[in-house]
């Protein structure tokens, strides 16, 4: 959608676009380093090209009123700057009522509402991010609106953790620091290497050859909340709290290198959170081999530690689902594929594939004719480049 687009939206909502602001924050997809942003290792997202706008003005008082034509049956959601809970009713609103309470929890003078709309280009519950989409482009919208300055390198820094505060304290889901900082760091060209437990990170250039990355849509939806994401991260706890009391001077799973994870497994006592583990240990170890060979343009290097990281997901770490596992079993019997496997939290969501531009077609006709034979419905394909970050328009 183009700036004219989200401007008509609108105003055949609020009935004028005079002296309304857009903005866009980005999806996400992560290349590899799934599940390893909470156990304090590394991940290696890029933003994506389709994502979150947003347009909106301030009002006079202290009245918010959303609107989504992604849920239009929900029609325009009010509520209060005085009264911001979590309220089921509001579902996808949920999203920028808490950054709004949470810039105000945190000192940030958010001290008008305003009038919104919302359009996303992309699948909702795909594991791309769309939360942290459109957290990240209410952020960057209230720091233009009330003048917070906060659109440089150190205020994106900042609202990522205090939209991923929102993600923990009033939406529910234990995640990690990844998907808000892909969304507000974002360059284009480039995937974004983040240290989780120290925040360091640098760009690689994302030269893939005569590849390009495929996003594969399952379209098996997903709520983060009600799948078992909080699970999984209470798992890879119990086994840290277990190496820990066997003398691991470790602060998280991150700090483990697999020789070291292997030394002293044993000391985790249940075999299923052990497997936990061992997933968060040798996916961070997989992400550095993964940048490693993007820097010296070993692509099919980068193609095989895609294949061990979706393995560890179906068998370690148990993510991945019939769906997913689909997807990257036809991917990888696909001769124009160079390795693939789901991204995001897993549940459902999407895949990502290695694939070569000039067969972008062949290889979407043999994956998504097997899927819908097993499956019994359509995947959908996105070709996609990374892009930048969240921005006004």
């Amino acid at each position: 959608m183009e700036k004219c687009g989200i401007l008509a939206l609108f105003e055949r909502t609020f009935g004028s676009s005079e002296g309304v602001e857009v903005f866009f924050a980005p999806g996400r997809v992560n290349l590899i380093g799934e599940h390893t942003d909470y156990n304090g290792g590394h991940v290696l997202p890029c933003a994506l090209t389709f994502g979150t706008y947003i347009a909106a003005k301030k009002r006079t008082d202290g009245t918010v009123r959303c609107y989504s034509d992604n849920f239009p049956e929900s029609g325009v959601i009010p509520f209060e700057l005085e009264t911001m809970e979590n309220d089921p009713r509001h579902g996808w609103a949920n999203y920028p009522k808490g950054v709004v309470k949470l810039f105000r929890e945190n000192g940030l003078p958010v001290d008008s509402g305003f009038d919104m709309v919302v359009h996303g280009d992309m699948p909702s519950g795909a594991g791309l991010s769309s939360s942290a989409s459109v957290e990240m482009a209410t952020a960057i919208m209230l720091s233009s609106l009330f003048s917070l300055g906060l659109e440089d390198e150190a205020g994106r820094v900042g609202i990522a953790l205090l939209c991923k505060d929102v993600e923990n304290r009033f939406i529910g889901v234990n995640s990690g620091i990844m998907d808000q900082f892909a969304v507000a760091l974002g360059r284009a060209g480039t995937a974004l290497f983040l240290d989780c437990a120290t925040l360091e990170r640098r760009y690689v250039p994302l030269e893939l050859g005569e590849y390009e990355i495929v996003v594969m849509n399952t379209n098996k939806s997903r709520a983060l909340v009600e799948s078992k994401y909080n699970e999984r991260r209470s798992e890879c706890d119990r086994a840290l709290a277990d190496l820990q009391k066997s003398g691991a001077r470790i602060g998280s799973l991150g700090g483990l290198s697999p020789e070291e994870f292997e030394d002293m497994a044993d000391a985790v006592a249940d075999p299923v959170c052990r497997r936990r583990a061992r997933h968060a240990v040798f996916e961070n170890a997989r992400v550095l081999s993964a940048v490693s060979a993007l820097e010296s343009g070993k692509i099919d290097e980068f193609g095989r530690l895609l294949n061990e990281s979706h393995v560890s997901l179906q068998f370690d770490y148990e993510t991945t689902g019939r769906e997913l596992d689909c997807l990257a079993e036809l991917s990888w019997q696909s001769g124009e594929c160079l390795g693939a496997r789901m991204t995001g939290a897993g549940f459902g969501g999407s895949a990502l594939a290695i694939v070569r531009s000039d067969g972008v077609d062949a290889f979407a006709r043999f994956v998504g004719e097997r899927y819908r034979r097993y499956i019994g419905y359509d995947c959908s394909f996105f070709r996609s480049v990374a892009g930048d970050g969240a921005r006004p328009i």
